[in-house]
């Protein structure tokens, strides 16, 4: 199947990182926030190299593998109740969907251009800045509590200095910018990867 190394990938990548988000990197991040940018890359690198039909596929691919880890991780019982509640597993599903759907898009209006950079960076940060966007704010916002009211998300509702250094914000605003910047510098160095293997295997489309 052609389409077999970009769905391995993506699902090698969301499984990655449902695993690394659980382990905390500092006050602010976990180390999933280091793996999880890597699904742009491989959005990026198929929709190249074998067009937006097959991106969308892998896409939907990552999409259902992650729908699985969630259900796996809502009958796992952490130290706080399970390991990926309702609002989490709703807000990881459509951020995804969100975040690499629009990626696809944004590619596609840059590819015909003559520098092969733009599409890529374009794409994947546009992309960064949705998928955080939604994420954090279904799974942490208490303006949404009535998706899940049996989960208690005060916590992320704690009010403090943004990153520990700006003005007073929810500690989830922290997390989300925290987070952001890890997908945006990583996009950036993600655009030596993708030229790395446009160039080798396509090398007329580089």
């Amino acid at each position: 199947m052609r389409y077999l190394p970009g769905i391995l990938a993506m699902a090698t990548i969301v499984v990655a990182s449902n695993i690394l988000v659980q382990h905390l990197l500092g006050q602010w991040l976990t180390y999933g926030a280091f793996t999880y940018p890597l699904a742009f890359l491989v959005n990026d690198t198929t929709n190249r190299l074998q067009g937006a039909r097959a991106a969308r596929i892998v896409v939907v691919s990552g999409f259902f593998v992650g729908v699985i880890c969630s259900l796996i991780g809502s009958q796992i019982e952490g130290e706080f109740g399970p390991l990926v509640s309702f609002r989490v597993a709703l807000a990881s599903g459509l951020a995804f969907l969100a975040g690499q759907l629009i990626d696809i898009s944004v590619f596609n209006r840059l590819r015909n251009r003559v520098r092969w950079w733009p599409a890529p960076l374009a794409a994947t940060l546009i992309g960064s800045v949705l998928d955080t966007c939604v994420f954090f704010t279904i799974a942490f916002a208490v303006s949404l509590s009535f998706l899940e009211p049996g989960n208690d998300v005060t916590w992320a509702n704690e009010t403090l200095p943004l990153l520990g250094l700006g003005p007073a914000a929810p500690l989830w605003i922290s997390l989300a910018a925290a987070d952001l910047c890890v997908k945006l510098v990583l996009g950036i160095f993600a655009l030596l990867p993708f030229r790395a293997m446009v160039w080798r295997f396509s090398p007329r489309i580089a």
